[in-house]
Parts: structure tokens; sequence; C-alpha cells
């Protein structure tokens, strides 16, 4: 577990971030490493989604409507985080079927900027 009054470093987020996305502990991940005040940015507004998603219990809604369109996974890639500075991104597959539709993989770059130890914002590029 990890102190509350000890800041992590943006490494530090981007490396337990890739653990619990490799896990498939994406809500672990964001009430444990976003800031309440998040920003989520999709490529484009669609599926259900808009572009922007504010705030962290937004977001968490936001991956529980995601959920809810998945039938099965079948697994979870992870790269390795690149960090510059207070950003880093990784490369996310998931092999998945989602309801109505045939088991396909969804890739996607995820970028994240890490403010004063939580994750101020992520965005996707599909």
């Amino acid at each position: 577990m990890i102190a509350q009054d000890v800041i992590m470093t943006t490494q530090e987020v981007a490396s337990r971030l890739a653990a619990l996305c490799r896990q498939g502990e994406f809500e672990k991940a964001q009430t444990e490493l976003f800031a309440d005040d998040a920003i989520s940015i999709e490529q484009e507004a669609g599926g259900g989604f808009e572009k922007e998603t504010k705030g962290l219990s937004a977001i968490i809604e936001k991956g529980h409507q995601f959920q809810a369109g998945v039938d099965e996974v079948f697994g979870i890639t992870v790269s390795e985080p690149i960090v510059a500075g207070g950003a880093f991104a990784l490369a996310l597959v998931m092999d998945v079927k989602m309801k109505g539709r045939d088991r396909g993989k969804m890739s996607e770059i995820c970028t994240y900027v890490v403010r004063d130890g939580k994750v101020a914002s992520e965005q996707f590029f599909m």
C-alpha cells in the first residue's frame, strides 16, 4: 500500500498504472492513481461516449459503461510505459468480444499527464 502523504513520481504512477491494467484492474487504477478533477479524452466521440469526460466519478462511470458492453475478455497486453517529464504513454491491446460483435483486438496508445503525483489527464489514440 502506498502512503497517502507521499507524492509518487511520474515513473511510479506509470509503473503502477501499467501493472494494474495488465491485471484488468482499471477501476482500481483510476481510484488509486487519478486526481479527483482528472480529464479523460477519447480520440473522437462515439460508442456512447463523449469526447471529453471530466472528474474521477464520471471517468469511473465511463468505465462501467464500457464494461457493460463487454461479453468476454480473452487477454490484455500493456507495454512498458515511456516516461518523459510529467507525462507517460503506453500501448494497450485488449482481445475482447463486445456484445453483438465478433471477437477482436482493440489497440490504442494511452497518454497520461501527472500532476502532484496523480493522473491529471488521459487521452487515447486508436
